[in-house]
C-alpha cells in the first residue's frame, strides 16, 4: 500500500464510497451486505483479517448530526449485525468499532469493524493493529471473494 497515494486519492479523488456504489472503475470492493439503506464491504487495505467497512448508501458527512436518531439507530444495528457475522467467521479476541474520516478526506460517514486476532501481542493491539503504517494484509482476490461469501453466509444467522 502506498500511503502517500492513498492520502492524495482520499483528499482529491471522488468519495470512495459513492464511487464504489456507482461502479466506478478502480473503486471496487468485495460486497458483504446491502440492506437498501446501508452497505458493508471488505476493506481494500485491511490491517487485521476480515476488516469490514459499513456506510449509509446516502452520502452523509457527519456521523452524529448527519443522521436523525432513528437513522442513527438503524445504522448502528446494521453495524452490529455485520460485526456479529465477522466475529462468527474470524473469531477475534476483541472487536473494534470506529468511525474515521474528515472534511479533508474520506468525508462519507463510515464505520470500521476490525477484529483483533487472539494471538496479537499486547504492544501490537489497539491503535497499532489499526494503522496501515504497520502493514496491511495482501490477500488475492479469490481469498477476498471467499471471505466475503463466508461473511454473507454468517449474516444469514443474524436476526
Amino acid at each position: 500500500m502506498d500511503l502517500g497515494a492513498y492520502a492524495e486519492r482520499a483528499r482529491t479523488g471522488p468519495c470512495f464510497i459513492c464511487a464504489c456504489l456507482s461502479g466506478r472503475p478502480g473503486y471496487e470492493h468485495h460486497l458483504v451486505a446491502d440492506d437498501g439503506e446501508h452497505v458493508a464491504f471488505l476493506d481494500r487495505w485491511p490491517t487485521v483479517p476480515g476488516k469490514v467497512l459499513v456506510a449509509p448508501k446516502r452520502h452523509l458527512e457527519h456521523v452524529v448530526r448527519g443522521l436523525d436518531e432513528p437513522a442513527y439507530v438503524r445504522l448502528m444495528l446494521f453495524v452490529r449485525r455485520v460485526a456479529l457475522a465477522m466475529e462468527e467467521v474470524c473469531r477475534p479476541e476483541r472487536t473494534y468499532l470506529y468511525s474515521l474520516g474528515s472534511q479533508q478526506g474520506n468525508a462519507h460517514v463510515h464505520w470500521h469493524i476490525a477484529g483483533l486476532p487472539s494471538d496479537t501481542p499486547y504492544e501490537r493491539q489497539q491503535f497499532h493493529a489499526l494503522m496501515a503504517e504497520h502493514g496491511v494484509i495482501k490477500a488475492p482476490p479469490e481469498h477476498m471473494d471467499a471471505l466475503a461469501e463466508r461473511l454473507r453466509q454468517a449474516l444469514t444467522h443474524q436476526p
